[in-house]
């Protein structure tokens, strides 16, 4: 990429603008030279087309660039909204988006999460770690957000059915007046902990 900027005599910290204007004052001038004649009219037909390219590839890549870093932007500010439960706002945010990257999709996640749409969360958490596989982020959360809707599951489960022996444990007196209930309510606590940690304080990492 320098040698496009050094072919068109500016500087990498030079503005769109002066960019523009130095290529359109290049242009004017190859433009006229390239009906000399000899070799002089031939080398302006090729800077022509050189600086042409340079131009090009010079605002492709400054565009790329300017997207990259507004979405890297609204995503720090979309896990701000998410942290202070804004999620209205999040959502809009989310809407506005024109690129939707794997980030994209987990914080979506997120925003199902806490309004408790459990099937549509894990849909986005699932495209998320399609695109970016190696993400341990992600798959954390999908991880512990299934672990909980098998607590769920569970608990729905022992709710229809008290006497259900899922386990195959034997059953005492004691677990069948729920002696044993404390600990099934500890280990069902401690998983929901573990998502909302996961959701709360990840929004935001990268």
């Amino acid at each position: 990429m320098t040698e496009y900027y050094e072919l068109l005599g500016v500087s990498e910290s030079a503005t769109d603008e002066e960019i523009k204007a130095r290529y359109e004052a290049l242009k004017a001038k190859y433009s006229e030279d390239r009906w000399l004649d000899g070799e002089a009219g031939n080398e302006a037909a090729k800077m022509l087309t050189k600086i042409d390219t340079a131009y090009r590839e010079i605002i492709a890549a400054r565009k790329e660039k300017s997207q990259n870093t507004d979405g890297e932007s609204a995503f720090e500010e979309i896990s701000k909204l998410l942290k202070e439960n804004d999620l209205s706002a999040a959502q809009n945010k989310l809407d506005e988006c024109n690129e939707r990257p794997a980030e994209w999709h987990y914080l979506q996640a997120v925003v199902f999460y806490k309004k408790n749409w459990t099937n549509d969360s894990k849909k986005q958490l699932e495209i998320a770690m399609q695109m970016d596989p190696d993400n341990v982020k992600y798959r954390n959360a999908y991880g512990k957000m299934n672990a909980k809707n098998d607590y769920q599951k569970q608990a729905a489960d022992q709710t229809q059915n008290p006497y259900s022996n899922p386990n195959n444990r034997p059953i005492d007196d004691g677990e069948q007046m729920g002696g044993n209930a404390c600990s099934d309510c500890i280990s069902c606590c401690y998983t929901y902990l573990c998502v909302d940690c996961l959701f709360s304080l990840c929004c935001g990492c990268r």
